[in-house]
C-alpha cells in the first residue's frame, strides 16, 4: 500500500517542505510540548533525534482532561511529533520503551455521555457552547463538580461530556495499587486537582479530577501502567484519537474539516492510538512511516487496563516515559507490530525452550519431517469499525507482510498464537509464530531476535 501513497503526497500542502533545516541530530531529546489534539504533517517537528538515540517525554493525561477542554481538537493532548533521522517514507521505526513512570498522586475516570448540544457532528472534534455558540471556546475551572468548566466569553457550562458513572482513584508512593476513594477525598482532590494529577507545565487541558466522581469506593487495582498512544504521524491530518481504524470511521463524511473517505483513512492512518496494554515497558513498537522523519508520538498513559477497555476509558496520568528509537529501512508496513515482554505472550506464542525444540526434533525424525521450523513471535495489530473487521485487518497485514494466504496465516495464528483484544470496539493483534527466513525476508528477524532470545 505504501508504495501508492506518492501521488496522495502531491496533493496535500507538499509534503517534501516537511524536510527539517539542516540541524545535528540529537542523541537524547527532551519533549514536553503538546499538539492541540490535531496530528498534521504539515506541522513542523521537534528534533531531530539521532537514529538510534533516546526521547524522554513528560507525557500529559489522555482522554477525560482533553475531553473536557474544547480548545484541545483531537480527544487527546500527545506530545509533538519527533523527527527521526534517516527515517523516509515506507521505513519503519522501531520503538524501544525503556521505562514508564507515573507522576500523578491521582486520577479521576469512569463512562462517559455526550452532551448533544455541545458539539457539531463529533464531540471530540468540533465542540460548541452552548451560550455564546463559539467554536473551540476557551474554558476556565470554576470551582469543582460536572458543570466546572465555562466558557470564558459567556460563563456557560460548556464540556461536551460528562461521566454517568465514575471514580476518584489514588496510587501508592511506590506505583504498585490504585484504590477508589470516597465523596470527602474525591472532594479534597477535586480542590486540588491540577497538583494531584501532575500535568505538565505546557499541557493546557482541564484536569478531570476537578469533576471528582465518586460512584465506585474502596475498589482496588493493580498498577501496570502503558501508553495508549504511540506511533508516527499520520500523513494526512486527523484528530489524534481518531488516528486508528475504530474512532477513525468517524471521519468518514464528517462534518468538519478533517473529513475522509474510507479509502484516505485507510491509506493515511498509522494506528498510534492503540490503547494495548502490553503497549508498557520492555516491549518494542514497530510503526510504518508515512511522512519524512516518521514523526513520533507519545501520551495517554494509563495507570491499568483489563484488555478491550470496556468501560471506554481508564486511569488517564501523567508520566515520564523514555523511548529508544531506530530505523528499519524499507519495511514497507500497513500498521503498528507490537513485540510484547514474553510474559505478556499468548501460552501458545512463547519462544521455544531448548527442550521443547527438541522433542519436536525427535518427532520430525520418527515422522520423516525434514526440517523444524526456527520460529519467533510477533504481534500484528489490525483496527476497524468492530472486532471483526479489526481481526480481518490484522490477518490481511500479517499475510500480506510474510506473502503467505489469509487462511495460513488463521491456522498459524491458532495453533501458535492468538487473536487479543486490545480496545473494543475496533482494536486487536493477531498474534502468531514466524519461521525466521520469513522474518529475515520482511526484515523483521534482527529486532525480533534481541526481543526473544
Amino acid at each position: 500500500m505504501l508504495n501508492d501513497l506518492a501521488p496522495n503526497f502531491e496533493q496535500q500542502e507538499d509534503l517534501l517542505n516537511l524536510e527539517q533545516p539542516i540541524i545535528e541530530a540529537a542523541e537524547t531529546l527532551f519533549v514536553n510540548e503538546f499538539t492541540d489534539g490535531i496530528l498534521n504533517p504539515n506541522a513542523p517537528m521537534l528534533g531531530p533525534v539521532k537514529d538510534g538515540g533516546t526521547i524522554i517525554a513528560n507525557t500529559a493525561p489522555g482522554c477525560w482532561g482533553p475531553m473536557i477542554t474544547p480548545t484541545i481538537r483531537g480527544g487527546h493532548e500527545v506530545t509533538r511529533p519527533v523527527y527521526v533521522e534517516g527515517a523516509e517514507v515506507g521505513d519503519a521505526i522501531v520503538i524501544q520503551i525503556k521505562s514508564i513512570q507515573v507522576t500523578s498522586i491521582a486520577t479521576s475516570s469512569g463512562t462517559d455521555e455526550a452532551q448533544l448540544d455541545r458539539f457539531i457532528g463529533d464531540p471530540f472534534v468540533k465542540v460548541k457552547c452552548p451560550g455564546c455558540g463559539k467554536l473551540h471556546p476557551t474554558t476556565v475551572v470554576q470551582g469543582i463538580g460536572q458543570e466546572s468548566v465555562k466558557c470564558v466569553t459567556c460563563g456557560t457550562d460548556t464540556t461536551p461530556f460528562k461521566i454517568s458513572n465514575g471514580y476518584t482513584m489514588t496510587f501508592n508512593s511506590k506505583g504498585e495499587i490504585g484504590l477508589t476513594v470516597g465523596k470527602e477525598a474525591a472532594r479534597r482532590i477535586a480542590l486540588d486537582a491540577k497538583n494531584f494529577m501532575r500535568t505538565p507545565e505546557k499541557s493546557v487541558q482541564n484536569p478531570i479530577t476537578s469533576f471528582g466522581p465518586s460512584d465506585l469506593i474502596g475498589v482496588m487495582a493493580r498498577m501496570r501502567p502503558f501508553v495508549g498512544q504511540l506511533g508516527t504521524t499520520p500523513s494526512k491530518a486527523m484528530p489524534d484519537s481518531h488516528n486508528a481504524g475504530d474512532f477513525g470511521t468517524f471521519l468518514i463524511g464528517a462534518p468538519h474539516e478533517f473529513t475522509m473517505t474510507e479509502d484516505e483513512l485507510n491509506i493515511h492512518r498509522t494506528d498510534g492510538h492503540m490503547d494495548i496494554n502490553r503497549v508498557r515497558e520492555g516491549a518494542i513498537v514497530i510503526c510504518p512511516v508515512k511522512v519524512p522523519g516518521g514523526g513520533v508520538y507519545v501520551g495517554d498513559m494509563h495507570a491499568m487496563q483489563g484488555d478491550g477497555e470496556i468501560a471506554g476509558h481508564t486511569t488517564d496520568v501523567a508520566g515520564i516515559v523514555q523511548l529508544q528509537v531506530s530505523v528499519l529501512k524499507k519495511a514497507n508496513l500497513e500498521g503498528p507490530i507490537i513485540l510484547p515482554n514474553e510474559e505478556d505472550l499468548p501460552y501458545t506464542a512463547k519462544p521455544f525452550t531448548k527442550e521443547e525444540k527438541r522433542k519436536a526434533r525427535e518427532l520430525a525424525e520418527e515422522f520423516g519431517v525434514k526440517q523444524v521450523e526456527d520460529s519467533f513471535p510477533l504481534s500484528i495489530v489490525g483496527t476497524g469499525q468492530n472486532l471483526n473487521i479489526a481481526t480481518d485487518n490484522a490477518l490481511e497485514r500479517t499475510a500480506k507482510l510474510f506473502e503467505m494466504t489469509v487462511d495460513e496465516v488463521r491456522n498459524r495464528a491458532t495453533i501458535t498464537g492468538s487473536i487479543e483484544i486490545g480496545r473494543h470496539p475496533g482494536v486487536v493483534t493477531a498474534t502468531v509464530q514466524m519461521p525466521k527466513s520469513l522474518l529475515k525476508k520482511a526484515r523483521l528477524f534482527k529486532t525480533i531476535k534481541r526481543q526473544y532470545d
